[in-house]
C-alpha cells in the first residue's frame, strides 16, 4: 500500500466521524497552542529584561552596601567620600565618571488635586550622564540646586502624565512630595516600561534636599553609587579598580568585602536565566495539556478499533498485512495530531498576539516573540505523540486474527 493510499484512507476514516475527530483534535490545539504561547511571552519577557538592561549602558557598573555571599560584621554604609574616591582618575583610570545618589519608594506626589505614588532618587549633576537620562523640556539639576537644598523637582513622563493629564509645558509648575512644595524644572525623556516596571515613573530632586527633607540620611551616606567605565571593553579593570579602592578605604579583609560591584554583564546574566527558567517552567506547564491531549488520541483510537473490528477482519481475510493495519491506524492518529498542531499555531500566535496588545495598551514594552524553533518543536512534539499515543491501538488491531475479527458483532 503506497504512501498516498494511506493518507487517503486515514483522511476518509477521519471524516466519517467528523465530531469525535473534532473533539479529539481540540486536544492537541489546546496544547501545541498554549506551548507556543507560553515559549513566546516567556522569550518576549526575557527580551524586554534584557533589552532595558542593555539600554541602561553595556559599560555601567553599580557599588551597592552589603555582600550576600559572605556573612560581613559591622557594614560600612557607602559615602560621598567613596564616591569621589572612585572618580579620581589616579586612583581608577578606567572608570569615566561617577554618581552616587539615594532613593525612596512609594512616595507621594500630588498636584492639582491629582495624587500619585512613585519613586524618588536624590540626585547630584552627574547622574544624568552617568545614567543617560535626558530631560525632554527644562533642565537638569545643577550644582546650584544641590548646595542650596533647592526645592525643584525633574518628573518622568508617567509622573506628569497622572498628574497634569499632559507632559509638556511643566516647567514652573508646582507639585507637592510628601507634603512639601517643589517647583517642577524638566521633565525627562520617555523611556517606557519594562518587565522591572516604568522608569517614567520616577521623580529627581537634588540629594541634599532629599537627604534633609524627604528620604533622611546621614550627612554623607548614599545608597548607590554608579560607575561608567570608559568602554566595555574596560568593565573587568573598573570593577577591579573600584573593589580595590573600596577594600582600602573599608579596611576589609580579603573576601570579606562589605560591599557589591555589580556590571551589566552580571544582571544581564541573571536576568536571562530566571526568565529562561521562567520560560521552561511555563513550557512544562503547557506541554502538560499536549499529554492529556495524546492520552486523548489513544481512546479515540481503541474506540475506532473496537468499532472496526470486523472490517479490519475483513481486511486481513482479503490479504492485508499485520505492517497494512498497523500504518494504518499509526497514520489515522500521527493526521489527528497534525492537524490539531497545525490550528493550534495558529491559536498559540493569536494568544501572544493578544497578550501583546494588552501589555501596549497598558504602557509596557513587551513584545511576545513566536520564534521558529518553538513552532517546529511544538509541531514536531505534536506529531509524535500522535505516534506514541497511536502505537498501542494500532498494535492491537493489527494483531487481531482474522477469524475472530470477522466473528466480532
Amino acid at each position: 500500500m503506497s504512501l498516498l493510499q494511506v493518507l487517503v484512507e486515514a483522511l476518509e476514516s477521519l471524516n466519517s466521524n467528523k465530531m469525535r475527530s473534532g473533539l479529539t483534535v481540540l486536544g492537541i490545539v489546546i496544547g501545541v497552542g498554549a506551548v507556543i504561547a507560553m515559549l513566546a511571552i516567556g522569550q518576549g519577557a526575557q527580551d524586554s529584561i534584557t533589552g532595558t538592561i542593555s539600554g541602561i549602558g553595556t559599560n555601567l557598573l553599580f557599588v551597592f552596601s552589603g555582600n550576600q555571599q559572605v556573612k560581613v560584621r559591622n557594614i560600612r554604609p557607602l559615602t560621598v567620600q567613596d564616591s569621589q574616591a572612585l572618580g579620581d582618575p589616579f586612583l581608577t583610570p578606567h572608570v569615566q565618571q561617577v554618581a552616587a545618589f539615594i532613593q525612596g519608594s512609594n512616595i507621594e506626589v500630588t498636584a492639582g488635586g491629582q495624587q500619585t505614588s512613585t519613586s524618588l532618587a536624590g540626585v547630584t549633576p552627574e547622574y544624568f550622564p552617568v545614567r543617560n537620562y535626558k530631560v525632554a523640556e527644562g533642565e537638569t539639576i545643577t550644582q546650584e540646586n544641590l548646595l542650596g537644598r533647592a526645592s525643584v523637582a525633574i518628573l518622568g513622563v508617567e509622573v506628569a502624565d497622572k498628574l497634569f493629564n499632559r507632559h509638556e509645558g511643566l516647567v514652573g509648575e508646582t507639585v507637592r512630595i510628601e507634603g512639601q512644595p517643589f517647583r517642577v524644572i524638566g521633565v525627562l525623556e520617555k523611556k517606557g516600561g519594562s518587565a522591572f516596571g516604568s522608569e517614567d515613573n520616577v521623580v529627581l530632586i537634588p540629594m541634599s534636599t532629599a537627604r534633609t527633607r524627604i528620604v533622611p540620611r546621614a550627612a554623607d551616606r548614599v545608597d548607590i553609587i554608579m560607575a561608567q567605565a570608559v568602554n566595555s571593553d574596560s568593565v573587568v579593570m573598573a570593577t577591579q579598580e573600584i573593589t580595590n579602592v573600596l577594600e582600602a578605604r573599608h579596611r576589609t579583609a580579603i573576601g570579606e568585602d562589605d560591599f557589591t560591584v555589580f556590571s551589566q554583564a552580571s544582571f544581564l546574566q541573571t536576568a536571562a536565566t530566571i526568565t529562561g527558567v521562567l520560560t521552561i517552567f511555563l513550557g512544562g506547564i503547557a506541554a502538560i495539556s499536549l499529554l492529556v491531549g495524546g492520552i486523548g488520541i489513544m481512546n479515540i483510537m481503541l474506540v475506532s478499533v473496537t468499532e472496526r473490528t470486523r472490517e479490519i477482519g475483513l481486511r486481513k481475510a482479503l490479504g492485508a498485512r499485520k505492517r497494512d493495519i498497523l500504518v494504518q491506524f499509526l497514520a489515522e492518529s500521527s493526521l489527528l495530531s497534525l492537524i490539531g498542531g497545525l490550528i493550534g499555531i495558529f491559536l498559540g500566535w493569536l494568544i501572544a498576539t493578544i497578550v501583546g496588545q494588552i501589555a501596549a495598551a497598558n504602557n509596557t514594552v513587551f513584545v511576545p516573540n513566536i520564534s521558529l524553533s518553538a513552532v517546529l518543536l511544538a509541531t514536531v512534539f505534536s506529531t509524535a505523540i500522535g505516534l506514541f499515543f497511536g502505537i498501542y491501538p494500532a498494535n492491537r488491531a493489527a494483531t487481531l486474527q482474522p477469524v475472530e475479527a470477522l466473528r466480532s458483532e
